[in-house]
């Protein structure tokens, strides 16, 4: 401190500069007024006598300085005293004597300006003796002694009033006077002093009849308060007093009265007592305070527990209900607790310092949690905020009342910014906590301060500094919002007035602050205090009651209930209701109807609790069996969408939380969207739309909403202006398409992972349904400013964002045709003209403007290879045209109009109808009226535009580059198969445009071949879809096959749209020749034998995925016949077949698979109901017999068909007529009492007329055909189905065990009942019962079991596949077998053309029984009248010469040894896993044939594979001279030796 004060210079050169320094040093330190100039001077002086005394200084100047120093001060005496005395007690320790002398001669030097009576005052008796001012130290001790026992332990001063009771009362009377006048307190005091002085008064008993008089008058504050600091000696007497006080009154009958709190209250505020001392005097003890606090919150979870419990409601249990509420309500008078009361006293007054200090020694909220003292705080918090709510927070047109600033200048001080909150209020509020619901309107002044700072935070031109402190006001405004008004509005009762006010605050939020603080609310803030304890369990309680009632019935008055309800405590309500609702989903309507009572806070606390429930992370999101969502999630989606349709709920965080779980990759809460979307926008997603739906759905906007949902879709302009504001002020609109599109794949790839294959088809439809639905929504309500502004370019949507490309154009679909209109109408106004043909050029070139870089950017979406067929503005035109584009549904627009005209006619015709309400409704429908017909035509012209530039661009589509095959596979490939499963009307979309290109004549566009790859083999492409892409993938078949059938009814009409059209040449060349050849075209009656073909295979493929036993096979192709049902089956045999197989498929799955039975079933009834419209299938295609002529095949199909056509239908007719035989062999052997399966395979065995009889028949034919063509011809028509017996149909039956025997039995009746004459069945009955007296003598020349056979030819089809699987590019030849001349082919060239069909590892599509399936041999499958007869007599010269050899053997050993060898003969390379019917002894001739083929044969087995080349392997093979030269020579050959093989015919089986 002294080097601090005192430098050495100064002492050094004292007399020069030194003394003037320290003397000037001391002037001004003693010149001041602060508090710390006495310190500093002592400091000053303490420094110099320590230089006196360490000897650096002269005793004399130092003496003079001190003496100079007297005058500045008139205390300074003392000052100098005190600094001695310091300097006594430091000297006299010290062991040199010489700074103690040295001390001493300075104190000496001192006495003549120091008084003697201070030294003696301060200075040690030892040290006043060596200076001599006492002469002895002991005695002097002793008389001090003396003098204290004297002074304070003889009593000279009166304690009672009754020892001097005039003197004190004279100090009351004094005390009591009126103050109004001119008396202060230091008049009073002067008094009071000589009262004391004079009757010798206690001055302690003086202070507490002063106190006394005060309690009394505790209103004169400004009177008593300097009286009792003017009079005070100390702090602590006071406090004494004070607390002897408090001490009296806390005896058990006693109460401390309020003036006492008040005293104590204003003493502490004014300083004169401190609230430590005091407070140890107050009782309750701090401990007992927690205790009771604690014991509170025990006793409110219990009542709680009690309140959830399920109690039988007796009298009893009433009883002790109403006991214990009426001791609740003794237990909330609270006990006299000193420390509240002095709490209460100190808010009064506005001392909040001592009352924080008071409330931060209790429990939270337990203070407040007593009203006396929450209204005080409250009422001090009225002050604090009056400024700043008059400037900031009254609304226009309230007046309010003013309110009186407290006297107290010590009290806080009034807030006049938004940053003075800080200062006071924010922490009076947070001590508050939930009471401040004991005062409403302080609670509105705190919200609408809230709303008056919002207002100014949300406002623009703020710099950093001002911008950090306003946000550090945010989140002052929010831990309020948080621990201070909801917790208060829970507490009040049912005040919707607060629940709104309160709402005009939380709008200014984001959502994302709202729920945080609903969050907090629900499930943070009821666990806070014994009270929100309480009033959570009462209104669980009060929840039950309510929805236990609620019904349809009563939705008005349970509605109001939940309203009252709902008003103070929404999260509670909210949770129960929803919790009801996931299990009771009957519950969502009656709750809908009943939520309108709800303020505007409520419906966002719904909101919140909605999403809550939905993002639980203990509830699992699919039922136990893990293929279906849980029944939970279902009905809180179908809640959202009637929720937030009905009520005006900010969708945001809804929107928000959809659109999270999809960036995880989870797709379940894609439901809610769908639901909301459904209910806000009136769109459906369904693909069981019915006809006239669907065709309503290719219309306008407002064809869509009259006859294209389901539902009422109208008044919902509103709910869907709501979804849309809330998308775009989100930009959420585009986030969600491309995550719905990119997690389409990662539901199969990412998220289904170990999830069952029925659940990740279902969540691959919702996903993708919702995106349909979802992207139609915006499509329809966004602007065109908004939807441009928002979807980037098809290049930028799947290279940078990695979206599908269906997806991506689904979405780019609306801005293009968007833009080409507005391009349309600009051209129009820049050149006025009425001519259509203009105006269709205009359209053409606004086409071309938008379109241009469209196709620029689509080049990047595939590799160049692509482009080598398909030109971009060919695939951009197939992408971005819609149904709307194509053609106009003039039926659905009538029958609308027809409809309203009902309307019109039953509203007028109505007499209980009011008149106006008559003239409103007919304004509606007749103004409805008039916007369908405007938008037909409208439609119309946009139709014929569209038309007009397709005609003009279709030309530059295809460039066929390499062959039609390749240009329709990449057709297929990016065109048709992904579009046609991307939603139902996109499946019309793409039938009818395969029908516009067909019609537009587009060049090297094949039609034919197009169908053909469409039906040829569906398998693979039902096995890969979804449930719903089943629907819309059978509905695009439906579309295909309704034009198909068309074409195939009326030769008319197929001479009209096919005859000349380029899409039905038979040559397939690299580059079209499309040119006017007649002999190219196919004729009509070819295109029904490919028509029958396409039945064929459909039929063939159904069977197969029929038959796999997988689910998703089974279930798709359920679907798909269903939806095909109107055009197929329409061939006899084929609906039989697949009559049995789904009856197969009922009884399998009834009890496995419910859902596969129920398909099966319905399918099943629907094909019983078109039988009726089946036909036969020499009805459905003409099985003409062709004369035999010397003309080559080539000639009569015209060039490039190789005659292949005719040559593949016989072999196939053949397959098919040997299978029916087959077939019958193998019924005849069975017993009589036949099984319903078996039964049912006849039926379909013989329903296309090819049986055994029918072969016989033919033999005659043949016969009557060298006589007459004419009776050939006639006889055919009458009796194509007779079974006339021949003396060679007798020794065919001779070789048959009794097996078939037994089946020609039951086939023969139905066939003569519908197609022989009876003469002839009388003739065939007697012929019957002859050859069954040969069987039984020849039944031991029966078959080998089918079991043993099934497993041989299984194995021959394995080995089969492995070598002919590469040659299923594309199955069999496009046209459909004709009749031709020859039917020979090898076994092994029948199997692996069959297998050309298809190359599944599990595809072996025959069926167990091999009763009644239609096999194919090749895809040729047509039976030749005159081919088939000659082979059939041969068969039987065959099987006549065999059973004569067999005669000798033993029956049944020699059969199995012919078996044995004839299967060790069959070369490996020839087999084919395809199951057959047991052989007949012919059969086992066939699989000796192989072995010795002669060279002929091998020829005419090459001519065949020729042949049977699939259209990709023969592309190389038509395009060069010499193969065709080898073909024709292949031709001729065949011609040649048509002898030759029809011998080999009769020893080959055509196995199926």
């Amino acid at each position: 401190m002294a080097t601090r004060i005192i430098s050495a210079d100064w002492i050094k050169n004292w007399e020069k500069s030194g003394k003037h320094e320290f003397v000037q040093l001391c002037k001004n330190l003693a010149y001041k007024t602060n508090d710390s100039t006495i310190k500093d001077i002592q400091a000053a002086l303490y420094e110099l006598c320590w230089h006196v005394i360490q000897g650096n200084f002269k005793l004399d100047l130092s003496a003079s300085v001190l003496c100079d120093m007297m005058d500045l001060r008139d205390d300074m005496p003392s000052i100098l005293a005190d600094v001695f005395s310091i300097l006594d007690i430091e000297t006299s320790s010290l062991e040199e004597k010489n700074k103690r002398d040295h001390y001493t001669q300075l104190v000496g030097a001192c006495l003549f300006f120091v008084p003697d009576a201070i030294l003696k005052e301060r200075l040690d008796p030892e040290t006043l003796e060596s200076l001599g001012l006492i002469k002895q130290a002991h005695q002097f001790n002793q008389k001090i002694v003396k003098i204290k026992t004297k002074l304070f332990y003889k009593q000279q001063k009166f304690n009672l009033l009754r020892e001097e009771n005039e003197g004190y009362a004279k100090l009351i009377t004094e005390l009591g006077q009126d103050l109004s006048g001119n008396i202060t307190s230091h008049i009073v005091l002067e008094s009071i002093k000589s009262l004391i002085g004079c009757f010798n008064l206690d001055p302690n008993r003086v202070l507490d009849i002063i106190l006394e008089v005060y309690e009394c008058r505790s209103d004169q504050d400004e009177f008593f308060l300097p009286l009792i600091k003017s009079y005070m000696c100390e702090p602590l007497t006071l406090c004494h007093i004070l607390g002897f006080k408090f001490k009296f009154n806390q005896e058990p009958n006693e109460e401390t009265p309020t003036s006492l709190y008040h005293i104590a209250a204003a003493l502490l505020h004014h300083n004169l007592i401190e609230l430590e001392d005091i407070y140890v005097h107050l009782m309750p003890l701090d401990v007992s305070i927690v205790e009771e606090h604690k014991r509170e919150i025990t006793e409110a979870k219990q009542i709680a527990r009690k309140l959830t419990m399920v109690v039988v409601p007796s009298e009893k249990t009433e009883d002790k209900e109403r006991e214990k509420e009426k001791e609740e309500e003794k237990n909330d008078k609270a006990p006299d607790n000193q420390k509240l009361g002095l709490l209460e006293a100190l808010l009064r007054i506005g001392d909040w310092h001592h009352a924080q200090s008071i409330m931060d020694q209790m429990p939270s909220f337990y203070a407040t949690s007593h009203k006396a003292i929450a209204l005080a705080l409250c009422q001090l918090l009225h002050l604090t905020v009056e400024p700043l709510y008059r400037r900031a927070g009254v609304p226009k047109g309230a007046k309010g009342c003013l309110l009186r600033p407290l006297k107290n200048k010590r009290a806080p001080r009034p807030a006049e910014s938004f940053e003075d909150l800080r200062r006071d209020v924010f922490s009076m509020l947070c001590y508050l906590g939930p009471h401040l619901s004991h005062d409403p309107i302080l609670f509105a002044k705190i919200v609408r301060l809230g709303k008056g700072f919002m207002k100014e935070y949300q406002s623009e031109g703020r710099n950093d500094n001002v911008k950090d402190k306003m946000d550090t006001l945010l989140s002052c405004f929010l831990s309020i919002a948080d621990q201070v008004l909801l917790p208060s509005l829970s507490l009040m009762e049912c005040n919707a007035c607060m629940s709104e006010e309160l709402w005009g605050l939380f709008k200014l939020f984001p959502y994302q602050h709202r729920y945080r603080l609903y969050g907090q609310w629900k499930n943070e803030t009821y666990t806070s205090h014994p009270l929100l304890v309480k009033v959570k369990a009462q209104t669980v309680d009060r929840a039950k009651y309510i929805m236990k009632r609620l019904t349809k019935e009563n939705v008005k008055p349970s509605g109001r209930q939940i309203g009252k309800l709902s008003h103070s405590n929404p999260t509670i309500l909210f949770d129960y209701i929803l919790s009801q609702i996931q299990w009771y989903d009957n519950l969502i309507g009656p709750v809908v109807d009943s939520l309108k009572y709800l303020t505007s806070l409520n419906y966002d606390v719904m909101a919140y609790c909605i999403i809550e429930a939905l993002a639980n992370p203990e509830k699992e999101k699919m039922k136990h069996d893990d293929t279906t969502i849980s029944s939970w999630l279902q009905s809180l989606a179908s809640l959202c969408g009637a929720v937030f349709r009905k009520y005006p709920i900010e969708l945001a965080g809804l929107l928000q939380y959809v659109t999270n779980t999809l960036k995880a990759g989870k797709s379940f809460d894609l439901l809610i969207l769908k639901e909301v979307v459904q209910k806000m926008a009136g769109i459906e997603i369904t693909d069981e739309m019915t006809s006239a739906q669907m065709e309503a759905m290719t219309g306008g906007e407002q064809l869509k909403a009259e006859g294209g949902y389901f539902g009422q879709i109208r008044n919902t302009k509103k709910s869907s202006q709501r979804l849309k504001d809330a998308l775009l002020d989100h930009d959420l609109a585009l986030p969600l398409c491309l995550l719905m599109a990119q997690q389409r794949n990662g539901v199969v790839f990412l998220e289904g992972g170990e999830k069952h294959l029925k659940l990740v088809g279902k969540l691959y439809d919702q996903c993708h349904d919702t995106l349909v639905q979802f992207g139609g929504f915006l499509a329809s309500n966004l602007s065109t400013e908004d939807y441009i502004k928002r979807v980037p370019s098809i290049d930028i949507l799947c290279n940078q964002f990695h979206t599908p490309h269906d997806a991506a154009f689904f979405l780019s679909r609306p801005m293009y045709g968007h833009q080409i209109l507005s391009k349309y109408d600009e051209l129009k106004k820049a050149e006025k003209s009425n001519r259509q043909q203009q105006k269709v050029h205009k359209y053409v070139a606004a086409c071309e403007l938008v379109m241009s870089p469209v196709h620029e950017a689509v080049v990047s979406l595939h590799p160049p290879r692509v482009w080598d067929d398909l030109r971009p503005q060919f695939y951009a035109t197939f992408w971005s045209l819609t149904m709307y584009d194509l053609a106009v549904p003039h039926n659905a627009y009538d029958r609308e109009v027809k409809k309203l005209q009902v309307q019109v006619k039953a509203i007028e015709e109505n007499p209980d109808v009011p008149m106006n309400k008559k003239k409103k409704e007919k304004e509606r429908c007749t103004a409805l009226q008039e916007k369908l017909q405007e938008e037909e035509k409208k439609q119309l012209e946009h139709v014929q535009r569209v038309l007009h530039r397709l005609k003009l661009e279709k030309d530059n589509w295809l460039l066929a580059k390499s062959t039609k095959n390749e240009t329709i596979t990449k057709f297929l490939q990016l065109c048709l198969f992904p579009r046609c499963i991307f939603s139902a009307i996109d499946a019309v979309y793409c039938a009818r445009f395969v029908e516009l290109v067909h019609q537009q004549k587009t060049p090297n566009f094949c039609t034919l071949l197009c169908y053909d790859r469409v039906f040829s083999d569906i398998i693979y492409t039902v096995a890969s879809c979804t449930e719903n892409e089943s629907r819309r993938y059978g509905r695009f078949l439906c579309c295909m096959l309704e034009t198909v059938t068309r074409w195939h009814s009326d030769r008319a009409v197929y001479e009209k749209e096919c005859g000349n059209y380029p899409g039905f040449l038979t040559i397939f060349r690299a580059t079209g020749f499309d040119g006017g050849n007649k002999a190219d075209q196919l004729d009509y009656e070819n295109f029904r034998h490919v028509v029958h073909k396409w039945h064929y295979k459909l039929t063939k493929a159904s069977v197969h995925c029929l038959e796999t036993g997988e689910y998703t096979h089974i279930r798709n192709i359920l679907i798909v016949l269903t939806k095909i049902l109107p055009c197929y089956p329409k061939v006899l045999n084929l609906g039989q077949a697949l009559e049995c197989r789904v009856h197969k498929i009922c009884l399998e799955e009834k009890e496995k698979r419910p859902d596969l039975y129920a398909l099966a079933m319905g399918y099943s009834g629907q094909l019983k109901g078109r039988k009726a419209h089946m036909v036969p299938e020499n009805e459905f295609h003409h099985k003409e017999q062709p004369v035999r002529s010397a003309t080559p095949v080539s000639q009569q199909n015209g060039p490039g068909t190789t005659a292949k056509p005719a040559t593949n239908a016989s072999k196939t007719e053949e397959g098919v007529s040997e299978d029916a035989d087959r077939a019958k062999d193998k019924s005849q052997g069975a017993a009589k009492p036949v099984n319903k399966a078996n039964s049912t395979a006849a039926k379909v065995t013989t329903s296309n007329g090819n049986g055994a009889p029918n072969s016989t028949k033919t033999i005659k034919e043949r016969d009557d055909k060298e006589k007459s063509g004419k009776e050939k011809k006639e006889k055919k028509e009458k009796t194509p189905g007779s079974t006339l017996e021949t003396k060679g149909e007798s020794r065919r039956e001779k070789q048959r065990d009794e097996r078939g025997a037994g089946g020609k039995e039951e086939r023969a009746p139905r066939e003569g009942k519908e197609k022989t004459p009876k003469a002839d069945r009388d003739k065939q009955k007697a012929e019957e019962k002859s050859s069954k007296e040969d069987n039984k003598a020849k039944a031991g020349n029966g078959e080998p079991k089918e079991p043993s056979r099934e497993r041989d030819t299984g194995a021959k089809e394995t080995k089969s596949k492995e070598k002919g699987g590469d040659r299923s590019a594309m199955s069999g030849s496009l046209k459909s077998p004709v009749p031709r001349l020859e039917s020979a082919e090898s076994e092994r060239d029948h199997k692996r053309r069959k297998l050309e069909t298809h190359t599944s590892p599990s595809h072996s599509s025959s069926v167990k029984d091999n009763s009644n399936e239609p096999k194919d041999s090749a895809s040729k499958h047509h039976i030749n009248y005159n081919s088939v007869a000659r082979s059939k007599s041969r068969e039987r010269e065959t099987d006549k010469k065999e059973s004569e050899n067999a005669r000798g053997r033993s029956k049944e050993k020699k059969t199995e040894d012919k078996d044995r060898k004839d299967r060790k003969r069959i070369p490996p390379t020839n087999t084919a896993r395809v199951p057959v019917p047991p052989q007949t002894p012919r059969s086992r001739l066939t699989k000796r044939r192989p072995r010795g083929q002669s060279p002929l044969a091998r020829r005419r087995e090459s001519l065949l594979n020729l042949r049977e080349t699939p259209p990709v392997a023969r592309r190389s093979l038509g395009t060069t001279k010499t193969n065709l030269t080898r073909r024709k020579r292949g031709t001729a050959v065949v011609e040649r030796m048509r002898k030759n093989i029809i011998s080999l015919l009769t020893s080959t089986d055509n196995v199926l």
